[in-house]
């Protein structure tokens, strides 16, 4: 039996499962890894997904059955409690380890961590390759909670380079947009469960027109997925009734900086005229 962890493994393999797999896998991470040592039909039920799922899963994992992937989350159980120092700090030393300042980062830095571990290296270099080119115009939209993220992302790149543009979330207004959309242009689409039909009737229009679409997703992934091979999937659950948006936020965060570094003399003069015209408008105080 290999000696990789069940949880590495269902990392390594995320993007190639099935919607039910990853619903799976992501109930099995999120309490990793005593979420998955109940029977099949208990996991099976807590993750809301049928037993054969749970069967496919564990045989897509390199398992023989059940009881043998069983048998490996066991040993790394007995694994952590014979190890002290798999026994993590509390990230807020006043609080106790089950108080909300430290199950939401826990959640918060399980996301990045496992997010990270999914990217495509050579998709992201040429996801921030597409974004410098200054012959493609560049758009950017996001959802009913994903435009604050696209507005974050829009003002950045605005700075760094010319021809960017916010799309509206007024979806009577898409049209407009997409009369300037050329064969080649880049179009940034952020959107996350619970998917919105807008937006994919957006993709769709701009996929048609020949665009590049990048798309930021979650782990379960928009179907706006079928129309491009740049595809982002950072994991957004955390202990609240809402989503965690940190993973997309970081992901966001390095592409604006390596575009940056791609086009620095261009990025550089343009950052240098902007702090010029603020000063003319007075707009920051100066306290030398």
């Amino acid at each position: 039996m290999s000696k990789t962890a069940v949880s590495e493994r269902l990392e390594t393999q995320f993007n190639e499962l099935t919607r039910a797999e990853r619903q799976l896998a992501d109930t099995i991470l999120r309490s990793y890894p005593a979420s998955g040592l109940g029977s099949i039909t208990s996991i099976a039920e807590k993750a809301g997904v049928s037993t054969p799922t749970v069967g496919r899963l564990v045989q897509k994992l390199g398992f023989s059955g059940f009881a043998e992937y069983q048998q490996q989350l066991r040993s790394e159980v007995e694994s952590t409690l014979a190890n002290p120092i798999a026994k993590h700090d509390k990230w807020t030393t006043a609080a106790p380890k089950e108080h909300i300042l430290n199950s939401f980062t826990d959640a918060v830095m399980d996301n990045i961590q496992q997010s990270l571990a999914n990217i495509d290296i050579q998709k992201f270099d040429k996801s921030c390759q597409l974004l410098a080119d200054p012959n493609r115009c560049v758009y950017v939209i996001g959802g009913r909670i994903t435009h604050a993220l696209a507005d974050y992302f829009f003002l950045h790149m605005q700075v760094i380079r010319p021809n960017i543009t916010h799309i509206e979330t007024t979806s009577n207004v898409w049209p407009h947009y997409l009369l300037n959309l050329k064969e080649g242009d880049v179009i940034v689409i952020l959107d996350v469960r619970r998917y919105e039909n807008n937006t994919l009737k957006l993709a769709e229009m701009a996929a048609k027109k020949g665009a590049e679409i990048i798309l930021l997703t979650d782990q379960w992934v928009s179907p706006i997925a079928r129309l491009t091979d740049i595809v982002f999937s950072t994991r957004i659950v955390a202990p609240s009734a809402w989503d965690s948006s940190v993973g997309s936020l970081l992901l966001i965060e390095t592409m604006i900086a390596q575009v940056q570094e791609l086009i620095w003399p261009q990025a550089k003069q343009r950052i240098e005229e902007l702090e010029s015209l603020f000063d003319d408008t007075r707009l920051f105080r100066k306290f030398v």
